[in-house]
């Protein structure tokens, strides 16, 4: 008897499994044609949600680190913190506010009265009430305002005064320098470069005796002495060595020539490394 009610089980429990399996099939075949009707009707087919990987969490030890970098940053003397803001807005070239400054740099000057005012006060900055940007010594946008500026400068104007300008200037200096209509000389006291305008509608024809006569000119061998001639003569002298040689002096400069080392000659007395090559110590000094 037990065996047969087990026998009875069994049976049901593969009749069940047939049904299910018949059940699964259709279901499978419906959605199959279902695909097939929506790719007919070139319907673009949703993408698959794609289970996406928890994002990593955030290490103590790294937000530590970064929190303890934006508290030296406002803990900084405030020079430090407006060179940082400055810096900002002179590689950007764009307006921020306050808040837009704080997330870039960390530097917060809503939170710290004394970094607002000297950032407003700074005369690299230009605040118009609600944004920062950089402001440079002459404001220019091109090649062309560049050269009108030069023009304006016939003494020459100092090129570290034209490199905040705007991103490009250094380039098209040396551009307008190439097209010859400008001059770019440096200054014998600074060693800092000039920019003169060169006017192509003035050209000068110089005679080839004027030219002779100039260059066989002698002049002094001593820069002050030119530079009393020049102020003689009603000019101003681009140089000033007097002053040049007392700030080397103050500095422990000295402006005489070093002397020149004496050249190592070798001896008899001198050991050899290249034996084998006797060509090279043919003139050995007897000593």
């Amino acid at each position: 008897m037990l065996q047969m009610a087990l026998q009875e089980k069994l049976d049901r429990f593969k009749k069940q499994q047939e049904k299910c399996q018949s059940t699964l099939s259709s279901i499978a075949a419906k959605a199959g044609s279902s695909r097939a009707t929506t790719t007919a009707k070139s319907t673009p087919v949703p993408a698959p949600n794609i289970a996406r990987s928890p994002a990593p969490a955030v290490k103590f030890s790294n937000d530590t680190e970064r929190l303890q970098h934006i508290n030296s940053i406002r803990k900084a003397p405030v020079g430090a913190q407006i060179k940082r803001v400055i810096d900002l807005l002179l590689e950007t070239r764009l307006a921020y506010t306050p808040e837009q400054i704080n997330e870039a740099c960390y530097v917060d000057a809503n939170s710290n009265k004394a970094v607002f005012d000297s950032l407003r006060n700074n005369p690299k900055v230009y605040y118009d009430g609600k944004r920062f940007s950089y402001k440079s010594k002459h404001d220019l946008k091109d090649k062309s305002q560049l050269l009108v500026l030069v023009r304006k400068f016939p003494e020459g104007i100092a090129v570290i005064d034209l490199k905040d300008a705007y991103p490009t200037v250094m380039e098209d200096l040396q551009a307008l320098k190439a097209a010859g209509q400008i001059w770019l000389l440096s200054n014998f006291d600074s060693q800092e470069d000039i920019a003169y305008p060169n006017d192509p509608r003035v050209p000068i024809k110089v005679d080839d005796d004027l030219k002779q006569l100039f260059r066989g000119i002698e002049l002094p061998r001593d820069m002050l002495d030119i530079e009393k001639d020049l102020q003689k003569n009603g000019m101003k002298p681009a140089t000033n060595t007097a002053k040049r040689r007392a700030a080397a002096q103050v500095q422990g400069i000295s402006s005489k020539a070093k002397p020149k080392k004496k050249k190592h000659e070798i001896s008899k007395r001198t050991k050899l490394t290249n034996a084998h090559l006797p060509e090279l110590f043919q003139n050995l000094n007897g000593s």
